[in-house]
């Protein structure tokens, strides 16, 4: 019988040698798109998949071709702002966990691999802390996979399912460690480390979030410290990359908070906008002015 070990190496030289074509059938060559190639991501991009069949495999790092440099600044008429962004797709943010490519072969119910957040999340839960997997960790781990519908629930300790615990671990208290300054006025506050994004108001606390984000990726960082909102454009479209940007409020250079149209949850940044969700980003427009203070720290950890 075949050990795990040499599957692997099977399924990654498989994974290697195979051409995958992104979600929407687009051609993955490079050559067919003005958007550069990325930097080279962490290991997890050449060691994890994401979670579903390997038929339906989309391989390619899903980015949203942020601005790079400021956008022209102008006055949107009436009839410009009263336009809404177009919808997500209903699955556009699902939870849709990165896993070992041996757990996506066939039914998988219950991961014996070691998850790439093992110990993380053993702590997080209140395991016994050893990172490795045990019957125990995968039961503890599926129980709040299924709890907070990421897919595959299966018991695997990757990284959407340590994300998940960290927003779910913030949403009483986002600023308990006291890292973004309490002012007497609005201050949006983002927390790259744990790509989490909330707005708080004097004594009045917490008004809003928090929230996911997806932050810079490597070589394209969010810039940290203090910003103000110096521009808000609904409709804006990258003119750059000519990619819709909903909702975006811009408080540092060409890097703004806005909405996009596919998984926060990707092995790589943005190209240093603050993504959200287009429900998040409509709710930060809507309470958000020109002249808002930003705080931004920490560092996104590319996976």
């Amino acid at each position: 019988m075949i050990s795990r070990r040499i599957a692997r190496r099977s399924v990654a030289v498989l994974l290697a040698g195979a051409v995958i074509m992104p979600v929407g059938g687009a051609s993955a060559d490079p050559a067919d798109s003005s958007d550069p190639v990325p930097p080279t991501s962490g290991p997890q991009a050449a060691d994890l998949v994401p979670g579903i069949p390997l038929t339906l495999l989309p391989l390619s790092e899903m980015d949203t071709p942020d601005q790079a440099l400021p956008p022209k600044v102008y006055k949107p008429t009436r009839a410009e702002e009263a336009v809404e962004p177009r919808d997500a797709p209903e699955e556009a943010y699902d939870r849709v966990e990165y896993v070992d490519p041996m757990d996506s072969f066939g039914d998988v119910t219950c991961s014996e691999e070691t998850g790439l957040r093992q110990r993380e999340v053993e702590r997080w839960l209140k395991r016994p802390v050893d990172g490795e997997q045990s019957k125990g960790d995968c039961k503890a781990i599926r129980t709040f996979q299924k709890k907070y519908r990421i897919k595959p629930a299966i018991g695997y300790a990757g990284p959407v399912t340590w994300a998940t615990m960290q927003l779910v671990g913030a949403r009483r208290n986002p600023n308990a460690a006291k890292k973004c300054p309490v002012r007497a006025y609005r201050v949006a506050c983002v927390d790259l480390d744990r790509q989490i994004a909330w707005v708080q108001h004097g004594k009045g606390g917490v008004v809003f979030g928090p929230v996911p984000i997806r932050s810079g990726r490597t070589g394209y960082g969010t810039r940290n410290g203090w910003h103000a909102v110096y521009w808000r454009h609904k409709n804006h479209v990258s003119t750059l990359y000519k990619s819709p940007m909903p909702y975006s409020q811009f408080f540092s250079g060409g890097q703004a908070f806005h909405g996009v149209y596919g998984s926060l949850y990707t092995p790589v940044g943005s190209r240093g906008c603050v993504n959200m969700t287009l429900k998040d980003s409509r709710k930060l427009w809507g309470l958000l002015k020109k002249g808002d203070r930003v705080y931004v720290w920490g560092h996104r950890q590319e996976q």
